[in-house]
This record gives structure tokens, sequence and C-alpha cells, in this order.
């Protein structure tokens, strides 16, 4: 398994579920640094049509390309349906932020072979290791 430096590293596309339009919440403020970095982001909710100018998808079934990287911003409680959508769509890697932790999404993320991060936030992983995708 890939460190969270490596899976971070080797990203270009990350899939942000639970994306927020409220510049005052992890949801946006998170993505929205690693967009400014040079990562792509697609943002996943049902609820909004855009975050960050980018058009939202309302679930991780409706991509319609490939990710390198599901990054979860939703309860622990929902984290294992999203890890399963995940494993569903192909996704190599899953990282829930900071403070979401789930026994279960790691077992599921374990038994389908891909790799898994959790309770860890992706801009401070980003910023500790200096890592950007601009040119």
């Amino acid at each position: 398994m890939r460190s969270a430096r490596q899976i971070l590293a080797d990203a270009n596309v990350i899939a942000v579920v639970g994306a927020s339009r409220d510049p005052f919440k992890a949801a946006h403020s998170v993505p929205l640094q690693i967009l400014r970095h040079g990562w792509r982001i697609i943002p996943v909710n049902p609820f909004v049509d855009e975050v960050f100018g980018v058009k939202t998808v309302p679930t991780l079934a409706d991509l319609d390309e490939p990710v390198d990287l599901v990054n979860i911003f939703r309860p622990a409680r929902d984290a294992v349906d999203v890890v399963r959508q995940a494993v569903a769509i192909g996704a190599p890697a899953v990282w829930l932020q900071s403070g979401i932790v789930s026994a279960e999404a790691r077992r599921i993320a374990a038994e389908a072979g891909i790799d898994y991060v959790e309770d860890r936030c992706l801009a401070v992983e980003r910023a500790v290791n200096s890592l950007t995708k601009h040119p």
C-alpha cells in the first residue's frame, strides 16, 4: 500500500465527495487549496450545480471519467457507502478527511485492494510534503 504522501503525489484527478460551497467549511477550503496547487478537482454533491466554479456530479457513479483518488468529507457513517461506491467505479484510493474514521470503510478498501487513508487532511499532507502539480 502506498503512503498518504505517495497517494497524493500520484493523483491528478480527485473526486471530492461532500464538497461544499461554504467558504467557512473545510469541505470547501481544503479542496480549493488542492485545486490552486494544480490538481483537478471534481466536486461530488447532489445538492448544488457547482463548487469552485467547477460543475458537480451528484454521485461517484455519475462520473464520466476515471479518478485517481476519492476524497471524502462525509460523516463516518456515510463513509462506508462512499467507499463502496469508490470501489465500484474502480478508484485506486480513498481518503477520509481529518476526524473521519471507519473500521468498516477500511475493511471494504482492504478487501478491494485499494489504498486507504483516514483521519488525515489532504491540504496538510500537501503542505507538509511541499507537493504541487504545477509544471
